[in-house]
């Protein structure tokens, strides 16, 4: 079966924080992302040429608001709309007041039905004049949302089948990492097995190895916890560093990662349930690795 509609890329992941200052100034001034946008309750941050790559929003209950991702063209995003209406999944329109900060021409919403989580599709996103200048960190692009789910056979179903995910490797019972095809890395989301519902990482994508060391240092002076690694993912073979925001949520950074073609791709692997395969260099996280941030529902008003 056929992708019911064409990817082109991860494009943004909308964070709730509690104290949106703290927030912009940790993602900004200790990572390197660069303000894009501000509003009174929102920023707008960005590590590529499009206008926003995290988006912060001021709120009582730290978590993850939505992920937005681009389609590859115009008539992807109409075929995408056509797709979930015939399944029934209430589809609704970006709010008008929005598009101009989110810097999309057009788009629409809906649910995940078994986490909750809202996912955002457009197809013309705007590219700033400037480009961006990487400054502390050499910053590629946004790499990936993970999300902690209960059900994951049933998340997994529905995101394959409706929302056109191709399995990249798994764990069973375990672990899934998704690329939305046709675009080449290894994973733009990902599944992991929880007791409830809510966010894993999110993931920043660096071009240089030496960044996942100076990041590293740099946050241990600023006082900032790291939760896991240096250390090395055997499903994507990634160098990873994960760390904590001000409200204890997790992000990471990483180095490298393994792309498919578009023809001719590998079948996803069944890797093993072990430390090994989640470090290669036998790295152990820290129980406050993953453990932060809710889903927050409430914005497919």
């Amino acid at each position: 079966m056929g992708a019911p509609f064409l990817y082109r890329q991860l494009s943004y992941v909308a964070l709730n924080v509690s104290d949106l200052s703290a927030s912009r100034a940790f993602y900004s001034d200790l990572l390197g992302l660069e303000v894009s946008g501000e509003q009174p309750e929102c920023v707008a941050l960005r590590c590529d040429d499009h206008a926003a790559s995290l988006i912060l929003y001021q709120a009582s209950e730290p978590g993850l608001r939505r992920v937005g991702f681009q389609l590859a063209a115009k008539a992807e995003l109409n075929k995408a709309r056509q797709h979930f209406e015939g399944l029934n999944y209430q589809v609704r329109d970006i709010p008008a007041e929005e598009l101009g900060f989110l810097r999309v021409a057009e788009g629409f919403r809906v649910y995940e039905p078994t986490t909750g989580v809202v996912f955002e599709y457009f197809a013309s996103v705007m590219e700033l004049g400037r480009p961006y200048q990487p400054g502390l960190a050499n910053i590629q692009r946004l790499g990936h949302v993970v999300l902690r789910v209960a059900d994951i056979d049933a998340c997994w179903a529905v995101l394959e089948r409706d929302f056109g995910l191709l399995s990249s490797d798994f764990v069973e019972d375990k672990a899934v990492w998704a690329r939305c095809y046709p675009n080449p890395l290894h994973h733009s989301l990902a599944l992991v097995k929880s007791a409830e519902n809510g966010l894993h990482h999110v993931n920043f994508m660096v071009s240089e190895i030496d960044d996942i060391g100076r990041t590293r240092n740099r946050l241990l002076d600023e006082g900032v916890e790291i939760v896991f690694g240096p250390g090395r993912h055997k499903p994507s073979g990634s160098v990873f560093l994960y760390f904590l925001d001000p409200d204890g949520m997790t992000a990471e950074f990483s180095f490298g990662m393994e792309e498919f073609p578009v023809e001719g791709a590998r079948e996803p692997r069944m890797l093993e349930n072990s430390a090994s395969t989640m470090d290669l260099w036998g790295g152990r996280p820290k129980p406050e690795f993953s453990s932060a941030g809710k889903i927050i529902g409430e914005d497919a008003e």
